[in-house]
């Protein structure tokens, strides 16, 4: 048995060979602690942690549960992340919506931040990573929330962010924000998806309309109570979704409103100004 042969069950099972290569990549420093340091020494795999890694690679290609879920941790901004079966994945999509907060923080010294949905806590946690706002971070999941309290503590920034249970702004009567951030669900109902996103949490995904906009024409009134004059406003989107949500902060008065581009070309983030 070899690294070629792990890579050939996934691939065999219609993953590609490039993403086949770097979960197998994933699971052997997850579960034989092997690094590109032990491949330039020459360190020889232990057979034994190798088999994990077949069996692994066996259920992930049988199952199509996702690698993240199999090893328990996925990477955001640089951190390694506990997820489970009660939490979204994190994406790279939602790091260009953490990196544009950042941005308006450091620019304008925004103090206070309302994370709306925080699943695994991934933005709260990147942005107690990189600002000194103090953060709050809300979800209506209690699963979801314990990880999230997991994932600030095993990256030291429990001391910076409040967790609240909260259906959106529910627990946040009076309090107002500098900045409200949101990556909410926002595929519509009905559509088809790939077997490996079945596994995540609906509700973190799917809206209850056919258009997926149903969050953010919550959030979008709703924040005018809870948002500091000059405050920023972001929300991570789906592909089709930017002139719908974009519309929508101008109906309420947002200002300086834009919608940025992923490196596909296709909207995913706006954003805009009380």
């Amino acid at each position: 048995m070899n690294i070629q042969e792990i890579v050939a069950i996934l691939v065999n099972s219609g993953i590609h060979p490039n993403e086949a290569r770097i979960e197998v990549k994933m699971m052997i420093e997850h579960y034989c602690n092997y690094t590109a340091l032990d491949v330039v020494r020459g360190v020889p795999l232990d057979y034994e942690k190798l088999k994990v890694v077949k069996e692994k690679a066996q259920l992930r290609a049988r199952t199509k549960l996702p690698i993240q879920y199999i090893i328990g941790l996925a990477d955001f901004m640089g951190s390694k992340y506990i997820v489970n079966e009660n939490v979204l994945i994190p994406r790279g999509d939602t790091e260009q919506l953490v990196m544009k907060v950042i941005d308006a923080i450091r620019s304008n010294g925004y103090k206070t931040v309302l994370d709306i949905g925080t699943g695994s806590g991934c933005i709260a946690c990147s942005l107690a990573q990189s600002t000194e706002s103090d953060i709050t971070a809300v979800d209506i999941s209690k699963e979801a929330l314990k990880v999230a309290k997991d994932n600030a503590k095993h990256l030291n920034v429990d001391r910076r962010i409040k967790f609240l249970e909260s259906d959106l702004f529910s627990a946040l009567k009076g309090k107002k924000f500098d900045v409200i951030v949101s990556n909410p669900p926002y595929i519509p109902n009905g559509l088809e998806v790939q077997k490996e996103v079945t596994f995540e949490p609906r509700s973190a995904l799917f809206t209850e309309d056919d258009m997926g906009l149903e969050y953010y024409n919550e959030i979008i009134p709703e924040s005018l109570n809870h948002i500091n004059d000059g405050g920023f406003l972001a929300f991570e989107i789906g592909f089709n979704q930017g002139a719908d949500v974009y519309n929508l902060m101008e109906k309420y008065g947002y200002k300086n409103v834009m919608i940025e581009k992923d490196m596909m070309g296709l909207d995913r983030v706006v954003y805009g100004i009380k």
